[in-house]
């Protein structure tokens, strides 16, 4: 009569640890996928609420751009807007976010640009539209 021993053999736990260690990689590189998108959305978000700000709210009212901006110049946008997914706030040197005004004369200027650094992509401008 012969004995059966039951369990898994060396080659199916090897198989299932390989399965296992791909499916983790593939995992962690997604995760780390989304994450970058979502501060990179986070970033667009925050240049375009400036931007709008600057066109539809600042410009109609004063008829020139502001020489810097912060939640003072721009009451309309959130106050977290102007800190960039870092922890940088607009205007500080290490900071994602960048307004460069332009053609200023006695701190009004006709015209800048909004920027921001992505991470998948290149940086996001948005310029004047007047």
């Amino acid at each position: 009569m012969k004995k059966r021993a039951s369990g898994f053999t060396v080659i199916e736990i090897l198989l299932i640890v390989s399965v296992l260690i791909a499916a983790s990689v593939l995992f962690f590189i997604q995760k780390n996928n989304i994450s970058v998108s979502s501060r990179d959305d986070k970033r667009k978000t925050a240049i375009n609420a400036m931007y709008y700000s600057l066109e539809e709210v600042y410009y109609k009212t004063n008829k020139y751009y502001p020489t810097s901006v912060d939640e003072k110049i721009l009451p309309s946008v959130d106050p977290d807007l102007f800190t960039d997914p870092n922890g940088n706030k607009i205007g500080n040197a290490e900071s994602d976010y960048r307004y460069e005004p332009t053609n200023c004369k006695n701190d009004k200027c006709s015209s800048y640009s909004l920027r921001s650094k992505l991470q998948n992509e290149d940086d996001f401008v948005k310029t004047n539209k007047n």
